[in-house]
């Protein structure tokens, strides 16, 4: 944690090329040699992993009810610590990235950045067009206004409609469907910042490739990067 490594760097426990740091804050290049307690630092490979979430599993790394997490689907095939970017509740599916790349998990979770995110979403009865045009125009929540970018039905199921946000609000789009008067039954996120579900079957992952890796950085204003994907 941030204020770890401050007490490290106040005890002169951190060098930097040889150096001792005493400035909290200082910032160092990938380039430079650190040793923190007499140990050199080895930067960890980013890894960056699409999985397809089944219901029933729990977007979080650890349970203290030992309910199976995405966690567990990823970390026992890969051996690799990774951390999902935002959350989907326990039985909505869909398209959840991990990685252990902080700098663009964070900006995919910041809202001034406007990630696009799609869902599939089967109500417990046949929306009406004034319902629609109602969700079209937003609706006021608790926490504030919202209006998708867009809601249609969906031309393969005359029960579900999809609707696309730019906003990551706990729970919303099950929000948004109840203020109109109808509930969930089904939810998938099938479209995530460039990101879709085609050839990914539900309870499966995949590594990104280093064009998807690349547009996601270049989506939140960070450099790209030259890597070797496994």
């Amino acid at each position: 944690s941030r204020r770890d490594a401050d007490e490290y760097v106040s005890a002169g426990k951190v060098k930097v090329n040889g150096q001792t740091v005493t400035e909290l804050g200082t910032k160092v290049k990938k380039t430079d040699t650190v040793v923190v307690d007499g140990q050199t630092l080895k930067l960890e490979p980013f890894v960056y992993i699409l999985l397809n979430k089944s219901s029933g599993s729990i977007t979080t790394t650890d349970d203290e009810r030992d309910r199976m997490t995405v966690m567990d689907t990823i970390e026992d095939a890969t051996g690799n610590r990774v951390y999902p970017v935002g959350r989907l509740d326990r039985k909505t599916m869909g398209l959840l990235l991990l990685t252990n790349d902080g700098d663009l998990a964070h900006r995919l979770m910041h809202p001034s950045y406007q990630v696009k995110k799609t869902y599939l979403v089967q109500p417990n009865r046949v929306l009406t067009e004034e319902e629609m045009l109602g969700l079209r125009e937003g609706v006021e929540l608790e926490d504030g206004f919202i209006k998708p970018d867009s809601v249609t039905r969906d031309p393969h199921k005359a029960d579900s409609i999809i609707i696309t946000v730019y906003e990551g609000r706990n729970h919303l789009i099950r929000r948004m469907v109840d203020h109109i008067g109808a509930d969930v039954k089904n939810l998938k996120r099938i479209y995530y910042a460039g990101l879709h579900e085609k050839d990914l079957k539900v309870g499966r992952w995949r590594y990104l490739r280093t064009d998807e890796v690349n547009n996601l950085r270049k989506l939140v204003k960070l450099d790209t990067l030259e890597f070797n994907q496994s």
